[in-house]
């Protein structure tokens, strides 16, 4: 007797014992993903669909600046990548702009070590979550800070600016371009192994800091080397050390922190992040154009002339490290006993 197997159509008919709703809803759920898969592709192919916003979170001049108009300047992603400045609060404001833009990857933004990494250990309330509203894209670069000083201290090497803060506690004032950047921690962390004291000064940028080191009203800094390295090399203020655990190439006769303070390291780092939520295949278009731009032969060789070291990443690669600095600069945060004003 020939076996008998139920119609095909029955697979599909409500009256077959409950088997063909269940079917009927694993087709769709599996016609749903596919058709999802395929617009996520279509959007990726397309993207973008309109000018990018560029958002760096200081103002004009700095490295982050620095780095999103070269970007801006030689992408070619088929439509224009507008910089838009929006300082203030540490970095936070601009960051916080783009972790509430749409996950379509049209809003994007120049991170930095404070606004990925340092802002969460530093300010108690923080207007978003450093990794939880982000995609990461790609890290960009690297850059240590250049403790520079007044040219009327009278002091020219870590051990005499040392000194002179133990024998005259609090009566110098460091400036930075807002609390939770690189430029403040460098500060707290060097007044914590050095147990010295001074008194710090935040801005709304360094444009507005500068002035105030070159005029005295602040004393010193631990600026952005790209910022800081032409205006020590003009006469205009002193460099005493960097903050790297080895010299840069850019500055090989300034020695750095550590080599007087044994254990002291902060670099600066910079970073492309898009909105959480972006779908992936978008994120390794922007990974793809970061890393072909900045290995430009002509970018690479900016980069050098300003102390600015290129560290170019998957977007993986970039949540790891992200994940390591938070933990590492957590610390140090704690350590030092800064907190956000």
């Amino acid at each position: 007797m020939r076996p008998r197997f139920a119609p095909i159509r029955s697979l599909t008919s409500s009256t077959t014992g409950g088997i063909a709703s269940p079917l009927r809803r694993s087709l769709g759920i599996l016609l749903l993903g596919l058709g999802a898969m395929a617009a996520t592709g279509a959007s990726a192919q397309n993207f973008p669909t309109k000018p990018l916003r560029l958002v760096v979170t200081f103002p004009s001049g700095g490295a982050p600046d620095i780095l999103a108009r070269l970007f801006s300047e030689k992408a070619q992603l088929g439509f224009p990548i507008v910089v838009d400045n929006k300082p203030g609060a540490g970095g936070n404001i601009g960051a916080d702009i783009v972790a509430k833009s749409p996950g379509d990857g049209h809003t994007i933004v120049m991170g930095t070590v404070g606004t990925h990494s340092i802002n969460g250990a530093l300010y108690e309330k923080m207007p978003y979550d450093m990794v939880k509203n982000f995609s990461p894209i790609s890290l960009i670069a690297s850059a240590p800070n250049l403790l520079v000083v007044n040219n009327d201290l009278p002091v020219k090497t870590v051990p005499e600016l040392i000194a002179y803060m133990k024998a005259n506690p609090n009566k110098l004032s460091f400036g930075s371009p807002g609390i939770g950047t690189s430029v403040h921690v460098s500060g707290e962390l060097f007044k914590s192994l050095t147990g010295t004291s001074m008194t710090h000064v935040p801005y709304k940028g360094r444009q507005y800091a500068i002035p105030d080191l070159i005029g005295g009203s602040i004393q010193l800094m631990f600026d952005n080397m790209p910022s800081a390295l032409p205006m020590a090399k003009e006469g205009k203020i002193r460099a005493l050390a960097q903050t790297t655990a080895t010299r840069s190439p850019a500055a090989p006769d300034v020695p750095t922190v550590a080599e007087f303070v044994p254990g002291f390291e902060a670099t600066t780092w910079f970073a492309l992040f898009a909105p959480a939520n972006v779908p992936r295949p978008i994120i390794d278009k922007l990974n793809a154009e970061a890393v072909r731009v900045f290995k430009l032969p002509e970018v690479q060789e900016k980069l050098k002339t300003l102390g600015l070291d290129p560290v170019l990443s998957s977007p993986d690669e970039l949540a790891r490290y992200q994940a390591s600095e938070i933990t590492k600069w957590a610390k140090a945060v704690k350590d030092s006993g800064a907190k956000a004003q």
